[in-house]
């Protein structure tokens, strides 16, 4: 199993995106979160994985939870919301925390997606896409834009990560054994002595 960390400033939709993806649901109401961890099944090239999913915590009062999650993260979805110019802002010096986790552990690889969320709210929308594009190609890093309260690219936005780890890390779809559907839909016969 590995650790897909969702990360980014507070209040860009880390816990909608996740929310949405998991159990196709949005809700309005944003409540600030510590740390949300989720056991997941992933379905990618005709497999499904076990995965970890962690919802991080973006308030600044709450960097230590989120810094522990940068240290023990495998791959990271790393959110900032189109209507909020200071929440890519902070991408960028997120994106470069997390470089420097890892390359002191010599694991400089790190799947990464950059994931621009909210584009229902084109109308309020502060960063120029054109911008982050030559940023993410700059990187080699895969971008999408999502909107959780649609539901707009959330699936695109795991499969894409999960091809970008088959990309870079593949070692991480080995550490969870995929699980063949014929296998997980038999029936387990269950005695009881």
């Amino acid at each position: 199993m590995f650790r897909l960390c969702v990360v980014g400033s507070g209040g860009v939709g880390k816990s909608s995106v996740t929310i949405r993806y998991l159990k196709n649901e949005f809700t309005e109401y944003y409540d600030p979160t510590l740390e949300e961890t989720y056991r997941a099944k992933i379905d990618y090239a005709g497999k499904l994985y076990n995965i970890e999913i962690v919802d991080t915590a973006g308030q600044e009062e709450f960097s230590s939870f989120r810094d522990s999650s940068l240290a023990t993260g495998d791959a990271f979805l790393v959110l900032f919301a189109i209507n909020s110019a200071s929440s890519w802002h902070e991408l960028k010096e997120l994106r470069t925390k997390i470089i420097d986790e890892h390359e002191s552990k010599n694991n400089c690889t790190i799947p990464m997606v950059i994931v621009a969320n909210k584009v229902d709210l084109e109308d309020e929308r502060e960063t120029q896409k054109d911008e982050v594009m030559e940023y993410c190609n700059s990187l080699g890093t895969p971008f999408i834009e999502t909107s959780a309260k649609t539901g707009l690219n959330i699936q695109e936005c795991f499969q894409l990560m999960m091809r970008q780890i088959q990309r870079i890390q593949p070692s991480l779809l080995e550490r969870t054994v995929p699980i063949n559907y014929a296998e997980n839909d038999k029936k387990k016969d269950c005695s009881i002595l």
